[in-house]
């Protein structure tokens, strides 16, 4: 990747070894290795960006993890942080807010709030994403804009990354506004659109066309790509793209 044909590629790593073994980039006995290979990649003409998952301020709070953040960004990568928005753990906005400051104050940039996928032990972690909206916008409202790089609250689903930017009225109907932030389809990035009002929803597939919609705009495109797909598998034609099929109960 460091050889002059691949000058135009960037490279990013995601990790959250900064926040429960911060030693990894401070002194491990690999570190100095590891971040001899950081500077590498930066001394051949690379944009080195670090992923780092930090959940919580007191990720950042100690000595070794501020230590980790200066090591790393010593290099010349960047760090761009983002992490879920967990029930129990940071369902806060003030929480946030002051993750966010930390994040600023060390040199990272906040990247993205990600709402809870649809897996695992989700029950016990995931929020409605109306109140994920609240979460999200009163952290927004209380740093400065040195912070307000931070996404969300977006969802990582079949169509795209999808964020959550409103509760609004429309054609007298109460819906979700969304963006398309990043598509199957190049073309959709930046979209606007909208599902109806679910107070109970918690992910993408909890969501319905609004009203006034016959369906979402990428509805039929993303279809034809999974029929594409399966059909390119000959395995088995899926019914419905992207959402969960309604209960026949």
């Amino acid at each position: 990747l460091l050889e002059p044909e691949f000058e135009r590629l960037t490279i990013r790593i995601g990790t959250k070894a900064g926040a429960y073994w911060p030693h990894r980039f401070v002194d491990d006995k690999d570190a100095e290795e590891t971040l001899r290979l950081f500077d590498d990649i930066v001394a051949a003409g690379r944009h080195l960006a670090i992923m780092g998952h930090y959940s919580h301020p007191v990720e950042l709070a100690t000595e070794a993890s501020e230590k980790a953040v200066r090591n790393i960004l010593n290099t010349g990568a960047v760090i761009r942080c983002q992490a879920p928005l967990i029930r129990h753990v940071n369902d806060d906005s003030k929480i946030w807010a002051d993750m966010i400051r930390r994040e600023v104050k060390l040199g990272c940039i906040p990247y993205y709030m990600f709402v809870e996928r649809d897996t695992g032990a989700k029950r016990y972690f995931e929020l409605p994403l109306e109140r994920a909206l609240e979460v999200y916008n009163g952290a927004f409202r209380d740093v400065s804009g040195l912070g307000r790089t931070m996404r969300g609250p977006s969802m990582s689903a079949t169509p795209g990354k999808v964020q959550v930017l409103d509760i609004m009225q429309v054609n007298g109907e109460k819906v979700f506004a969304l963006r398309m932030l990043q598509g199957r389809n190049a073309d959709w990035t930046n979209r606007i659109f909208f599902a109806a009002y679910d107070p109970a929803a918690v992910w993408w597939d909890d969501l319905k066309p609004a009203p006034f919609d016959d369906g979402f705009f990428f509805d039929p495109e993303l279809n034809e790509m999974h029929l594409a797909a399966v059909a390119a598998a000959d395995g088995p034609v899926p019914v419905n793209i992207g959402r969960k099929e309604p209960s026949s109960a």
